[in-house]
């Protein structure tokens, strides 16, 4: 029951070590399960979202924001037609290139991976780690995904240039990316925006208050819950209110992609693909609140004086850290240090730290570098 503009899996083109097809799977299924099954999708339970387990347990972190943005992708992709599988693969891997410690994290070793002229993007170091540091098969290294699920790792974000990353050149970059891939992007920030409203109003950060008269959107759906449930506590009213924003933003996008795939003809995943502008998108007006939930959330939480002292915490032990690694590479585990004979060492500890969870680069901090001070290099 596809849409004719999905994407099919009979038309994928294959993995880069070519496989026997399996009797009751099909090749996106197959790869939803490769990553599932893989480490680096276990180690999103110890990676900060936007709270540290030090706060509570019941916040989210980057493995239950992965589980939430898949369920939410899922349902707005069997409403447009499109492929669930694929659909629920990319949403299950988009995070799991993420450094520890959040955005602080990512932040902190571009910062340094600019010091010797490279960067750090989250989103290559996931293709990274599923071409290369998932080791599960004997057959080939990594987790051997399809085209169309690395194709989505790198460009369901963002477009890449071919002259600026030739490195992506098989990545089609002259093209769209199949609406499954598009679809994950806005699935993403649907599930952090709600959600971190959620939470920043749990971590007593944000009030309910606070969120009515910051939020218009949210506002605005309070005054129906009022209407319906006067008598129900608050902080059911809030919960109610919140279902609301996140049905409004989920109902928006499908119909407004639906009519942006109507006005543009598209009868093939192909036809997709030619197009100058992406397809998946809220309407002007949803688009508004969606950047006044997000720039709301940047002013009052993100950048609050509470988590102010995390980032900088976190930032600190990867600057400290990776400084340690590059005075003392034989510190590395042995399969890094033999990687560091063939790649720059910056970039074998880069993927070293990026891998690693909270709990564990704290860890390593406390071992490598206690009594000491050492600084980015």
């Amino acid at each position: 029951m596809l849409a004719p503009y999905a994407y099919r899996v009979e038309d994928s083109r294959g993995r880069r070590y070519a496989e026997p097809s399996h009797p009751y799977r099909n090749d996106f299924q197959r790869d939803r399960d490769r990553v599932v099954h893989s480490r680096a999708f276990r180690r999103l339970e110890n990676k900060t979202q936007v709270f540290s387990r030090r706060f509570s347990d019941h916040f989210r972190n980057r493995l239950t924001h992965t589980i939430e943005v898949a369920q939410i992708s899922r349902t707005i992709a069997a409403e447009l037609g499109l492929n669930e599988d694929l659909v629920e693969a990319l949403a299950l891997v988009h995070d799991v290139g993420h450094p520890p410690f959040g955005h602080a994290g990512e932040r902190m070793l571009n910062e340094i991976m600019q010091q010797h002229g490279d960067f750090f993007d989250h989103n290559l170091h996931a293709l990274r780690t599923v071409e290369q540091f998932e080791q599960r098969y004997a057959d080939f290294p990594g987790l051997n995904l399809t085209f169309e699920v690395r194709e989505g790792i790198v460009k369901h974000s963002r477009d890449y240039s071919a002259s600026e990353f030739p490195q992506l050149s098989e990545y089609l970059l002259d093209l769209r990316p199949p609406l499954e891939a598009q679809l994950i992007d806005l699935t993403d920030e649907i599930a952090y925006s709600t959600a971190d409203l959620d939470d920043g109003v749990e971590a007593l950060i944000l009030t309910r208050e606070q969120v009515r008269e910051g939020v218009p959107l949210f506002a605005a759906v309070s005054s129906e819950v009022e209407r319906l449930h006067p008598n129900a506590p608050e902080k059911l009213k809030f919960n109610e209110a919140l279902k609301s924003v996140l049905d409004r933003l989920v109902s928006d996008l499908i119909s407004h992609t639906k009519e942006q795939v109507a006005n543009a003809g598209v009868n093939s995943a192909g036809d997709v693909r030619r197009l100058a502008e992406r397809l998946v998108a809220f309407s002007p007006e949803i688009d508004r609140e969606r950047r006044q939930i997000k720039q709301f959330l940047y002013e009052n939480l993100y950048y609050s004086s509470v988590l102010r002292a995390d980032k900088e915490q976190g930032e600190q032990v990867i600057g400290e850290l990776f400084a340690f690694f590059m005075s003392s590479p034989d510190d590395l585990p042995e399969g890094h240090q033999a990687k560091a004979q063939q790649e720059p060492l910056y970039r074998v500890v880069c993927d070293y730290l990026a891998g690693m969870t909270d709990n564990y680069v704290q860890e390593q901090h406390r071992r490598f570098c206690a009594g000491s001070r050492h600084l980015p290099v």
